[in-house]
């Protein structure tokens, strides 16, 4: 800002030198006419001011675009040589020359008289030359001007970034890998930039393609250069290839002796992400080879965190690997003790009782250590409770679940947790059919510092508005209807959920909640294992293009059944590739790509 403001007040000061100068308010009379377009009174003005001014930096360039507009060309010609002999860096060292030239119809001879330029530039006119060819329109010509800066310096990661810039701004995609590949190879400490130039210009699947391949096999060649590993690492996030992203930092961690942190992180992304089995990988990798270390106990419980997310996204969830997953919960606490460090690890195995083997008391035994446990963290004490709220829920007891949501409000009040306390409460409240007392939770949290819970409050927002419009408090039997199925859900009474949703279809037919319903209904069937019925309710929203909103899940639902319950790896393959032609902006293009390309066999990372 300062440079900013400094290079603004030597312009300043020059202007207002000029029209000091005599001739200075024809100065300003002509840049008036200049600036309203009107080029007959502006070039009579200018030719009125002494040569000096003519050929000065306030008045040279809107006196040469007057005389281009008004096809005075051997009078811009003249201005160009006598400003060039007198200002040479005012005409980019002769490049106007050639602008006049070209607007002259001449191209060809634009052409040569700018090549002839290029070819006899000093290292002291590169950037003056450069610069100007690129704003006369000429990437190619300016590009060769700044390639022969590079050869006169004898430096080749000269002019780096006026070229990454050039190349970048002109869309030569494979030009600006090359020059981002030059530039980290000399200069490793400017990785960062190199990938913000990187995330800018590539942007199709194809982009990254050509990317991956030098990469991989700059890392072949040449192990000990990390920059390449690290950019390969960062290009397969982009892709969301999180297990090819781990095998290759594990490589850099095996190679430059680590502590596993960059793999710890990438573990993370990866759950994040829900590619639990990546993520299994990281964790598991840091667990073993760094038994001491200090990430050890954090890994070994996120490990457990990523199977117990993967079973349960699975239908249905089995539960003999639910009670193999306490039992690998019981072993952390037998080996890292029952405290305050742990009682997360309490916390986990008490939603596991509750709502996956229902054992409702059991986990509200757990729930309570953790509340009472002396110096536990405050947010994890919160987090407890809002677990021990949703279980008076699942027993039927809203009003105490309502009262320890409300108090979790209160204690942690503008934090992730206290947003997430008004957040269940407001689920509660549309539970309960009450929509108004909702969306007033709801309305505040849109704006709450978490994204995925002012997503969520977003999401149930709309899903209310759509389905009652401005009204309230009017009588809206479908949508109230749509939420005690939710809350049944919640419950884990699903065969009662999908009788309830069938009845819903049948007496709302059409309502703007079918395609809703519909998709509800299909991952409960598949939930209770009855895979026909799920692909039944599927195609329905597949197969309606009204139903645009949730055709993309509805699609990518049905693919994996069919990949992974069904058998049907061309089913799945075809509908794994519709995803991509006709949603290529959907949630579930990454992995969808990456399920087809398994399906057909590509080796993938």
């Amino acid at each position: 800002m300062k440079r900013l403001f400094i290079a603004f007040l030597l312009v300043f000061v020059g202007v207002a030198g000029a029209l000091a100068q005599p001739g200075g308010t024809e100065l300003a009379l002509a840049k008036e006419y200049v600036r309203k377009q009107e080029w007959a009174k502006a070039a009579a003005t200018f030719q009125g001011l002494p040569a000096e001014v003519q050929q000065s930096p306030v008045a040279y360039p809107d006196y040469l675009k007057t005389l281009l507009q008004l096809k005075l060309y051997k009078d811009a010609e003249k201005l160009v040589k006598k400003t060039t002999k007198r200002a040479p860096d005012l005409t980019g060292g002769g490049v106007d020359a050639g602008t006049v030239l070209a607007a002259a119809g001449d191209e060809a001879g634009a052409q040569r008289l700018w090549q002839r330029l290029v070819d006899g530039l000093s290292a002291a006119r590169i950037v003056g030359a450069a610069t100007a060819l690129r704003l006369a329109g000429q990437p190619a010509l300016a590009e060769a001007a700044w390639l022969r800066g590079r050869r006169l310096a004898n430096n080749e990661a000269a002019y780096a970034d006026q070229l990454l810039e050039l190349y970048a701004q002109t869309g030569q995609t494979q030009k600006t890998v090359e020059e981002v590949l030059r530039l980290v190879g000399r200069e490793p400490a400017r990785l960062a930039d190199a990938q913000n130039v990187l995330q800018n210009v590539l942007r199709e699947e194809k982009d990254f393609e050509p990317l991956e391949k030098t990469l991989l096999a700059d890392v072949r060649a040449t192990p000990d250069r990390t920059t390449s590993a690290e950019l390969l690492i960062w290009v397969y996030v982009q892709r969301k290839d999180f297990f090819g992203a781990l095998m290759q930092a594990k490589a850099l961690d095996r190679r430059e002796q680590r502590d596993g942190a960059r793999v710890l992180d990438l573990a993370q992304i990866a759950f994040e992400n829900k590619d639990y089995e990546s993520a299994i990988e990281g964790y598991d990798y840091i667990r073993t080879t760094y038994p001491g270390g200090q990430y050890y106990a954090f890994a070994r419980q996120r490990a457990i965190n990523a199977r117990e997310a993967q079973i349960k996204a699975s239908f249905p969830v089995d539960a003999a690997k639910i009670r193999a997953l306490l039992t690998e919960y019981d072993d952390l606490l037998k080996e890292l003790g029952r405290s305050p460090a742990t009682a997360a690890v309490l916390r986990d195995q008490a939603m596991l009782y509750a709502f996956q083997l229902d054992e409702k008391d059991r986990a509200m035994a757990l729930l309570n250590q953790v509340i009472e446990m002396p110096r536990v963290r405050a947010e994890l004490a919160a987090e407890a409770k809002l677990a021990l709220a949703d279980i008076y829920l699942l027993k039927g007891e809203p009003w105490e679940s309502t009262l320890l949501y409300s108090q979790v409000e209160k204690v942690m009040k503008e934090t992730p947790t206290g947003h997430e306390a008004k957040l269940r409460n407001g689920r509660l409240n549309y539970y309960k059919g009450d929509f108004e007392l909702a969306q007033a939770h709801l309305d505040i949290l849109k704006t709450a510092t978490s994204r995925e819970i002012a997503n969520d409050a977003m999401a149930l927002s709309l899903l209310i508005t759509d389905n009652t419009g401005l009204d309230l408090d009017s009588t809206h039997q479908a949508l109230r209807r749509y939420a005690a199925v939710e809350l049944l859900v919640f419950q884990n009474k699903l065969p009662q959920a999908i009788a309830r949703l069938d009845s819903l279809l049948r007496q709302h037919p059409g309502h703007s909640l079918t395609d809703e319903a519909l998709y509800l209904k299909a991952t409960l069937l598949a939930r209770m294992r009855d895979y026909a019925g799920a692909v039944t309710a599927l195609r329905q929203i597949v197969d309606n293009p009204k139903y645009d909103v949730l055709s993309d899940d509805a699609l990518f639902t049905l693919a994996r059944l069919e990949e992974e319950n069904l058998n049907q790896p061309a089913a799945a393959m075809e509908h794994y590739n519709q995803v991509l032609t006709k949603y290529p902006g959907s949630i579930f293009t990454a992995d969808a790509r990456r399920r087809y390309r398994k399906l057909r066999g590509d080796a993938v990372n």
